[in-house]
């Protein structure tokens, strides 16, 4: 397991794709992840025709304590947004199934992007951010500073949507999001990952393990389980 592990590392640091399988008792999904250091437009075509589901950022929590992103569950269950627009309060997220909270925070655009949409927009969009984020956390950028030169490239709302790691990464939360983030960390990339989930042909349902895995290695794309991240990082 160890040596298959370390391949699927590589092979994420070299910007090549890898599926990730969160775990039975959770969403059990199956997500396509790439680097987002590293992604191309070819690889958000993979994403959009070959998975299915939603193309979404995973960022690091520390990229969150950066620039103060918001929770968007937080966000709206704010009492003054309540009371100025009630009906986020009969929206409230209160019976997610899988998990306690959302990660989604902010959905952004680069603002050299036209509708954001197309896969050269999107490669661009997710590409800088995580360019950006990470030369500002090797600069230990200030929060005033971050903002204004986050701000100065990338609008709000747009077509990438960014889920935010929980403080504490997979210790406190085992969802997709931590899961990527700490296989950009095993891989000593920025903690920013673009990925979207596996789903049937026809939609119904997430695409089963087994179906992921054949997936996996028709293509030549390593699996792993949110179990064997979680062992790797233990150093088990």
């Amino acid at each position: 397991m160890g040596d298959r592990v370390n391949k699927a590392i590589e092979a994420f640091a070299k910007g090549l794709p890898v599926c990730v399988f969160d775990s039975e008792f959770r969403e059990g999904e199956t997500d396509l992840l790439f680097s987002g250091a590293k992604i191309t437009e070819e690889n958000i075509r993979q994403l959009r025709k070959e998975c299915g589901g939603l193309l979404f950022l995973a960022v690091a929590s520390e990229i969150g304590e950066m620039f103060k992103l918001p929770y968007l569950q937080d966000l709206y269950d704010e009492s003054i947004l309540n009371d100025k627009y009630p009906l986020l309060q009969e929206l409230s997220t209160n019976d997610l199934q899988y998990d306690t909270k959302s990660a989604f925070t902010l959905s952004i655009n680069h603002r050299d992007t036209y509708t954001g949409i197309t896969d050269t927009d999107r490669c661009l969009t997710t590409r800088r951010f995580a360019e950006l984020s990470n030369e500002l956390l090797k600069e230990k950028c200030g929060f005033e500073s971050a903002i204004k030169k986050l701000g100065g490239e990338f609008r709000t709302p747009g077509h990438i949507p960014v889920c935010l790691e929980q403080k504490g990464g997979l210790d406190t939360r085992e969802g997709h999001t931590e899961l990527a983030v700490a296989l950009a960390r095993l891989a000593n990339e920025p903690p920013v990952v673009i990925g979207a989930e596996m789903l049937q042909p026809d939609g119904s349902a997430a695409l089963s393990v087994d179906d992921a895995k054949i997936w996996a290695e028709e293509r030549g794309i390593l699996f792993l389980t949110g179990d064997e991240i979680k062992k790797m990082i233990r150093g088990d």
